[in-house]
């Protein structure tokens, strides 16, 4: 066990248990996760009544499977939260249910199956040295890191997704408008707390629609150039290759148009800015823990670069892993009770919300040893090993199991590796607070200076 309990990382303040409806939803506008009582750390279940709905958030690793991995059908997503994504992400794998996202997934997720990702391997390679490329210009200075590794994730998804660097001025530019919308939309907005109907103008901030416009109609570029070479026999065998050629095994049907960039906005958003927040807190934590950042320099430094390497980046793993655990990119996950349930004795009727959030389950003071302390070692142990069958899911689990979550586990090992071998990071300035904006990131941002080994 370390001794992180007398220097835990940051976790944002709780709110007082008793606050009025009002009270809880300015607080939940500003942050969702120091909107919640400290008692979410410990509770099995907890109930929240408002005038519109009732929620339940679920952190019993038996109810939290019925839930998502069980019975999926009978807990679809949420359309309350979704109502926040709509902008951008239309009818996309991330918000569909049903049918349609069956379907969806069908066609998807074969891009990502077996050898797949050692295909793509290269290009994800070449983006993460491409970061240290970058980093190699600022030495001595001190770096805004989520800055810099929101463009390094953005990278890895362009090479992989369309073969093109972020340089290319179209991914350039789907990145820029992309830091608007992330910073101008939060993950739940007021839907969350009042039914609208469907007819009813939904009041997005204008940055929030301008920027969701401006990514689509460069994503429909990107997309149409690639059906045309798809057509023509000269497209490159990337992802966006592969999905698009692939037929739903039950109708036979493709993607067309407007489905892709429907598709391809949840690829970037869901593969970059995940990769971005969980790079970034994965930085902090070896900037404040110098002996493990130490560790994964001392590892990476026999590290060749052959996707066979990559598996020997133990050390590295770990702590990516710890990381996912503290900060895990996705903090709630939003269902709801397609019929009638009981939870703990206690009935959950139809159309009730169901919180999953792995923000308290990774943090639960009745599940882990040492909830809220930086541990990589824990994943050898036998409460880590237990724990990580039935209270981690920064990846969702079940039907629902995020399709990239391979390609993460790659991704974000490798370019910390390569980041660590190369630099010694130092913490700069006041300690960040997380916040859940799209994902959870630092309110005022994560300074570290940066010097050469």
């Amino acid at each position: 066990m370390s001794d992180t309990n007398q220097n835990l990382p940051p976790k944002p303040p709780a709110r007082p248990d008793k606050v009025s409806l009002r009270q809880y939803v300015a607080l939940f506008r500003q942050d969702i996760l120091s909107a919640q009582p400290q008692r979410l750390y410990r509770a099995w279940m907890a109930e929240f009544k408002t005038p519109f709905f009732r929620s339940f958030m679920i952190n019993q690793p038996d109810l939290v499977k019925t839930v998502l991995k069980d019975r999926p059908d009978d807990f679809p997503k949420s359309e309350r939260v979704t109502e926040g994504l709509r902008p951008l992400l239309g009818n996309s794998v991330f918000v569909s249910n049903g049918e349609v996202w069956k379907r969806q997934r069908r066609i998807i997720d074969p891009a990502f199956e077996g050898g797949r990702l050692r295909d793509t391997y290269p290009a994800m390679l070449a983006a993460a040295e491409a970061a240290v490329a970058r980093l190699d210009k600022r030495v001595g200075d001190v770096v805004e890191i989520e800055e810099e590794t929101s463009h390094a994730a953005a990278d890895v998804i362009f090479r992989t997704l369309f073969s093109i660097p972020i340089e290319h001025h179209v991914a350039r530019r789907v990145f820029d408008q992309f830091k608007i919308y992330q910073r101008s939309q939060p993950i739940v907005n007021i839907a969350a707390f009042v039914p609208i109907p469907k007819w009813f103008p939904r009041f997005f901030k204008r940055d929030t629609k301008q920027s969701a416009k401006m990514i689509n109609r460069l994503i429909r570029q990107l997309t149409e150039e690639r059906m045309a070479a798809i057509d023509a026999g000269t497209a490159p065998d990337d992802l966006a290759t592969k999905i698009m050629t692939t037929e739903d095994p039950v109708t036979g049907e493709r993607f067309d148009t407007d489905e892709m960039i429907d598709q391809v906005a949840i690829f970037f958003l869901a593969g970059h800015e995940t990769s971005a927040s969980a790079l970034a807190w994965a930085l902090y934590l070896m900037a404040i823990y110098p002996e493990w950042q130490e560790k994964i320099a001392s590892e990476a430094a026999n590290f060749e670069g052959k996707f066979s390497d990559v598996a020997r980046l133990r050390v590295s793993r770990d702590v990516f892993r710890e990381t996912l655990r503290l900060y895990p990119p996705v903090p709630m996950m939003v269902r709801e009770a397609g019929c009638p349930q009981t939870f703990r004795e206690r009935p959950v009727p139809k159309g009730a919300q169901v919180v999953v959030s792995p923000w308290h389950l990774h943090r639960h003071e009745r599940l882990w040893d040492n909830p809220d302390g930086f541990d990589p070692t824990r994943w050898g142990t036998e409460n880590g090993k237990v724990c990580a069958r039935e209270a981690y899911i920064p990846f969702s689990t079940g039907a629902r199991v995020c399709t990239g979550a391979g390609f993460a586990m790659v991704e974000g090992p490798l370019i910390l590796s390569l980041i660590l071998r190369q630099f010694k990071i130092t913490p700069e300035g006041p300690e960040p607070v997380p916040v859940a904006h799209l994902t959870v990131r630092s309110r005022d941002g994560i300074k570290l200076r940066l010097e050469r080994r």
